[in-house]
């Protein structure tokens, strides 16, 4: 099987998580995807395959090197797609030598370079795109395949000498729980790679600070006719301290290292109000006053119209992994030198999002971030290119002979 092939196998199934669910996985179809996972990592001869009741899904590539001290690395992806877009029923197809025009998906939907520029870059390539009604899943099915790939590729290429190499996979990625119940002992890696970045040369090992933040307003409903002096609007509230924070520090107007409150819900009436706001940031410091900031605004509303009538519960996510990967640079050090091998322009930049690298970092397992290739995630522009499939692969397979060097 070609990486194609698997890549179009693994876009069949359905693995869209679910916010708003309490289990884990938090849709039961990803597990149905997990099972077939768990086969074909047997089928293809790893050792040690282990799916838990939880969806994670662990297998070992042995080393072929003896009488040697080779660190054990790992390379981790995860399987769930975007709650933003359907992934049911997805008709993926592949555009040969793309030639730099419009591709139509489907009748009065196109994907168009004027639109998305980065169509550009993969002239000459083959593209496998949606027919405009779904996401792809190349995020992160993408990088499950590449993995795949390298270990059937370094399972038949004795010669190249590799130590132990652990693959997982994981659920729930995309409402950032998938590294909440990674066993990270049972990993039993010094280090790991999430393939799960963008386009070709993409490495990532900063990313945001991250808190959730839910205000809550008590309001008082009375008839407006008769209102004076007695009702609070809660409505009216939300609108001010929406107003309070600052207009030039969100999403729509900030980029690179720049952090940002983002609104992402509001529900209202006179009665109450609730706001839900994600808050980032790629300094710490900065982060932390982010914070304060929020519940400084929460107690000057109460100063306003009285104690209790506006809270705040911030709950912090995740951090920058980059305070954890600068103590092990060396791990950079090898991505770097594979991709330079292979052929590919390393693009080292922060990510303005999260990762289960992040979480994993902070759990005692350095992860940067790999390209896999996918570009325009989430929805249905969404396309990957089968020559950046083939460059991850070649670089997880460096990464792999460089690490069996390490200790010379």
């Amino acid at each position: 099987m070609d990486i194609t092939e698997r890549f179009l196998n693994y876009t069949k199934f359905d693995t869209q998580s679910a916010e708003d669910s309490n289990s884990v996985p938090s849709t039961p179809k990803q597990l149905i995807f997990a099972e077939y996972l768990k086969k074909e990592l047997e089928r293809e001869g790893l050792e040690d395959v282990e799916l838990d009741d939880k969806g994670y899904i662990y297998a070992t590539l042995p080393s072929n090197v003896k009488g040697k001290d080779i660190p054990t690395i790992g390379f981790i992806s995860h399987y769930d797609t975007s709650p933003d877009c359907s992934g049911a029923d997805i008709k993926a197809r592949i555009v040969e030598n793309y030639t730099g025009g419009d591709i139509v998906l489907s009748e009065g939907i196109v994907s168009s370079p004027k639109k998305f520029p980065e169509l550009l870059a993969h002239v000459g390539e083959d593209l496998i795109v949606t027919d405009g009604h779904t996401l792809l899943g190349a995020d992160d099915k993408a990088g499950i395949a590449e993995i795949m790939q390298a270990m059937c590729w370094l399972r038949d290429h004795k010669e190249v000498k590799h130590g132990k190499i652990r693959v997982a996979f994981n659920p729930d990625e995309e409402i950032g729980m998938g590294a909440h119940h990674f066993d990270v002992e049972k990993f039993g890696c010094e280090w790991a790679y999430t393939m799960d970045g963008g386009d070709v040369g993409e490495l990532e090992f900063e990313n945001f600070n991250a808190a959730g933040a839910k205000i809550t307003i008590k309001g008082v409903s009375v008839h407006p006719g008769y209102a004076k002096g007695k009702m609070v609007n809660a409505s009216r509230l939300a609108a001010e301290f929406i107003g309070m924070l600052p207009a030039d520090e969100t999403p729509e107007t900030t980029e690179d290292y720049q952090g940002f409150y983002h609104l992402t819900g509001l529900k209202s009436n006179t009665e109450g109000a609730i706001l839900s706001y994600i808050i980032r940031d790629h300094d710490r410091k900065k982060f932390e006053m982010r914070k304060e900031f929020i519940g400084l605004c929460v107690k000057k509303m109460n100063e306003k119209y009285g104690d209790g009538t506006v809270t705040a519960e911030v709950r912090d996510q995740y951090y920058n992994m980059k305070e954890k990967i600068d103590p092990c640079m060396h791990v950079i050090d090898l991505v770097l030198k594979a991709m330079q091998d292979c052929g590919v322009a390393p693009k080292v930049k922060p990510i303005r999002g999260g990762t289960d690298g992040a979480q994993l970092s902070f759990k005692g397992l350095p992860c940067p971030n790999i390209f896999a290739g996918g570009v325009n995630f989430h929805g249905p522009y969404e396309f990957v290119s089968i020559q950046s499939m083939q460059k991850a692969m070649e670089v997880v397979i460096r990464i792999c002979e460089l690490t069996a060097e390490y200790n010379d």
